[in-house]
């Protein structure tokens, strides 16, 4: 079904306004070039999963706040707001639902140099890729993030302190890109974390346009543990072919998951309808060494295929489509899920 993980806290509405209304006025009370154009960005749409002839019906919106303040300074926040419909349970018959919003990140992108940025406030974790390249509603191609999403994010997926960020070297042969972070443990409603640290490093090769990557976190908070995980993405040149992958593993777990993609783009030269169409596949498996209530992964070793058709519409409309196949000792399931997804950008006023 459609995930609501750890990581959305859930927050009152008054309290979420606040905050967002809060760095949109942050933002204006500065002097800000014409060019340095507050954006409204982000998603919206509407998701259906049936899981076990059971279907959950969830409208979503996911708006994202990016300000300049001068050149030098960025400051970023996203939320997410649904409501989910799912079927009443014991025996009773009709719907009901559950409503949920929450932020994201909320946080300032300070720019020391071409090597290095620092931020601070609520980040997204930087452990592998899925997290913060892939999770916008707007951008994934699976309605549910991977088996795997659990390890290495914390519980929370999102950290409350500060990370250094940016290019280590950069040659035309290849890049080195370095993230490090310290959070503070943070029992706040609105920006809940853990205490722990870590970090990603990235190896770029333009040519081969493959990415090669590791991250490590330390839990420094109640049952300290260590979380290692490694990814490879690889885009061919001159293709519409997309592999990613990503590994990771904890004391009491392990899994991976690897997804490919295919635009068919080059049929009718990108106008026709054939051309809109992308089939995906994506294969995922967990291991379980030992119980763990925090981890969000199945409670036994699982196995899933997931095969989605993605048709691109004009006008940053978007429709996904997707079935699944779970295979574990707790019993072997499908899940079909579809989605109809709208990305939209707002300029807060007209620039040069």
């Amino acid at each position: 079904m459609f995930r609501l993980r750890s990581s959305q806290r859930e927050l009152s509405s008054r309290r979420c306004i606040r905050i967002l209304a809060g760095a949109t006025l942050l933002s204006l009370v500065h002097a800000i070039p014409a060019q340095d154009v507050p954006l409204i960005s982000g998603g919206a749409g509407f998701v259906t999963s049936t899981n076990g002839g059971n279907t959950t019906y969830v409208p979503v919106i996911s708006p994202l706040l990016a300000a300049p303040i001068g050149s030098h300074i960025l400051v970023e926040s996203r939320a997410t707001i649904l409501d989910a419909f799912f079927p009443k349970g014991g025996g009773q018959t009709g719907y009901t639902h559950d409503s949920f919003l929450g932020l994201d990140f909320l946080q300032a992108d300070i720019t020391a140099n071409r090597h290095m940025t620092f931020v601070a406030g609520q980040f997204l974790t930087p452990f592998g890729t899925y997290n913060e390249r892939l999770s916008p509603i707007w951008i994934s191609n699976f309605e549910d993030g991977p088996l795997i999403f659990g390890l290495g994010t914390m519980g929370t997926a999102h950290s409350v302190g500060g990370m250094l960020r940016g290019s280590a070297a950069s040659t035309q042969r290849v890049n080195l890109d370095y993230a490090a972070y310290f959070s503070a443990a943070s029992t706040n409603e609105q920006f809940n974390a853990e205490r722990s640290a870590g970090g990603r490093i990235s190896l770029y090769v333009p040519a081969a346009q493959l990415e090669i990557g590791a991250s490590f976190n330390r839990l420094l908070q109640g049952t300290r543990e260590n979380f290692s995980g490694i990814h490879v993405w690889w885009e061919p040149a001159n293709s519409s072919f997309r592999l990613r992958s990503e590994f990771a593993r904890a004391a009491h777990a392990r899994g991976y998951w690897i997804e490919g993609g295919y635009r068919l783009d080059r049929f009718g030269g990108g106008q026709g309808v054939l051309s809109r169409f992308e089939p995906l596949i994506r294969m995922q498996q967990t291991f379980r060494s030992q119980p763990d209530a925090n981890d969000t992964l199945p409670s036994v070793d699982t196995k899933q295929a997931d095969f989605g058709l993605d048709y691109h519409m004009p006008h940053e409309l978007r429709i996904n489509t997707s079935y699944s196949r779970e295979f574990s000792s707790s019993g072997n399931r499908n899940i079909w899920q579809t989605g109809i997804i709208y990305r939209f950008l707002i300029p807060t006023w007209s620039g040069k």
